[in-house]
């Protein structure tokens, strides 16, 4: 079958752990591994696919959140893994011994094709050696992932906009980052241009980045100390309202979780 698009699964996202599953009709595709390799087993047998099935498995920064089961699936499985050159020499220590010939190079900037789907990748401003996020495209039909950045520059926003469906960033919000218990030097990292995104950041990145093509919009890294994911919600559904997006009738807003998968849907 042509003309058909991809499947997505949101399989964790949190700031206890992150990862993506992407399907098409030739490629099964993970990207980053942030949790345990069994936890991400038991997170693909809820949409009903297995580890083993993978082809390729992306990583968009080292931090342990994003990379925490890399090294195991990649032994476990026989995976080749992709991730630009400093972040390889990020986290080569951190996830163990890779056979070489399974570690690819995927540079920032740059759009490899896997199979039947495209996957561009874009720099972002976050506090890791060369953090990157990804733009996948098949049969015109697009899919963004954006989490872990500070901001949005004009650059980013040119790459990513109009896309059929979005994992945007909400983060925090900031009055409860600010009355919350975290050291002083940790909410002013969060805050700043190398942080995250907060409710209201994604919010009105949205609406200057939402198109006609955009069906679903996903909120995801919701932080479990300084979010609540009915505030996150109400936060974009509410922006978007009042820059006269219609809101559950264009597109809708969906939530992530830290620990249960998405239903696989369709781009």
């Amino acid at each position: 079958m042509e003309n058909n698009g991809f499947k997505i699964s949101i399989l964790a996202s949190g700031s206890s752990g992150n990862s993506l599953y992407l399907e098409t009709d030739k490629k099964k595709i993970l990207i980053d591994a942030g949790l345990s390799g069994k936890k991400i087993e038991s997170l693909l047998a809820e949409i009903d696919r297995k580890a083993e099935d993978l082809d390729a498995l992306l990583v968009t920064h080292e931090h342990k959140d994003h990379i925490h089961g890399v090294g195991v699936l990649a032994r476990r499985y026989h995976l080749d893994v992709y991730a630009n050159e400093k972040t390889w020499q990020a986290m080569d220590s951190i996830i163990g011994k890779v056979p070489t010939e399974q570690k690819h190079i995927f540079e920032m900037g740059k759009t490899l094709t896997f199979g039947d789907i495209d996957i561009e990748s874009f720099g972002v401003s976050h506090d890791a050696a060369a953090p990157q996020f990804y733009c996948f495209q098949k049969d015109n039909k697009s899919f963004v992932m954006l989490t872990d950045t500070g901001y949005v520059s004009d650059r980013m926003r040119g790459v990513i906009r109009n896309a059929d469906g979005y994992l945007m960033e909400s983060n925090h919000d900031i009055e409860m980052l600010r009355m919350g218990a975290y050291p002083w030097s940790l909410k002013q990292r969060i805050l700043g241009d190398q942080g995250h995104l907060s409710n209201e950041d994604g919010a009105l990145v949205m609406t200057d980045i939402l198109g006609d093509k955009t069906k679903r919009i996903y909120l995801g890294h919701l932080s479990r100390e300084n979010n609540i994911k009915e505030l996150a919600h109400m936060t974009m559904e509410n922006t978007l309202m009042q820059h006269d997006f219609g809101v559950n009738e264009q597109f809708k807003v969906f939530d992530t979780s830290p620990d249960v998968a998405t239903e696989l849907f369709a781009i």
